[in-house]
């Protein structure tokens, strides 16, 4: 097994699997942006055929770290936005297969990053996944917002994202989020074998080749809008310092 910051990486055969491991429910800061994203393009070269992305104990990811992003204010929101821009793309855009195993709350940036995978699976249980991001007050950085398009479609994307509320497991797969829900002690195994048949049943550049086609207008869309950033950093700014994020943290946690 090898680490970076927060991450965790073991094969099983020809699958790399990568999991989460940044405190109790790796809420993503920086540097677990950082490490995920060195992580994925590492396995551009890497002999590995395929990945698998999975979480640690009841949490896959709880997104943003908000205590840190209040706290740090603007200097730390300038820094976090396009690292976290950098971790989506660098998932999304791996040509081989990539697998989320969901083991519990994938929350906001936890979402997008499961949407990122080629294959969805969720363990059964009482994890709750979605994209609250309006009601903390921030906007989605375009990247975040292609990606979870391409998961689900325009209409529930749109859906997803003005609703901004979390759901169980029982609803997920019929919202277009997850591919499987897997009994919890089956799904890191279910989800090597799903990885393992995607690279093995199709040949490696052909399977990389159609997968660059699939997602080829979410990318170019990402690019496109770029000149989003400014006013999405803006809007974040504001949230770390007029009290709403502060407010929103305060109402799910109690504290």
């Amino acid at each position: 097994m090898t680490e970076r910051a927060g991450i965790e990486r073991s094969d099983d055969g020809e699958v790399a699997v990568v999991r989460l491991a940044h405190g109790p429910v790796s809420a993503m800061d920086v540097e677990l942006c950082e490490a995920v994203a060195a992580q994925f393009r590492a396995l551009v070269a890497d002999p590995a055929r395929a990945v698998v992305l999975t979480g640690t104990g009841r949490s896959f990811s709880a997104g943003a770290d908000l205590r840190r992003f209040v706290a740090e204010g603007e200097p730390y929101a300038r820094r976090f936005l396009p690292a976290l821009d950098a971790m989506f793309r660098a998932v999304f855009d791996l040509a081989k297969p990539v697998v989320a195993a969901v083991n519990g709350h994938a929350i906001a940036g936890g979402c997008v990053l499961a949407a990122c995978a080629d294959v969805t699976l969720m363990a059964e249980g009482k994890g709750r996944i979605g994209v609250p991001e309006l009601r903390v007050g921030v906007p989605f950085p375009r990247s975040a917002m292609e990606v979870v398009r391409y998961a689900v479609g325009d209409v529930a994307a749109r859906r997803l994202m003005l609703g901004a509320q979390t759901y169980a497991v029982a609803q997920v797969h019929a919202l277009g989020l997850v591919d499987g829900v897997v009994a919890p002690e089956l799904l890191l195994g279910q989800a090597v074998e799903r990885a393992r048949a995607l690279a093995a049943d199709v040949p490696a550049d052909t399977f990389a080749f159609t997968k660059q086609q699939l997602r080829r207008d979410a990318r170019e869309r990402m690019d496109r809008y770029a000149d989003e950033d400014d006013a999405t950093a803006a809007l974040w700014v504001r949230r770390a310092t007029d009290g709403w994020t502060a407010a929103y943290l305060e109402s799910v946690t109690g504290k």
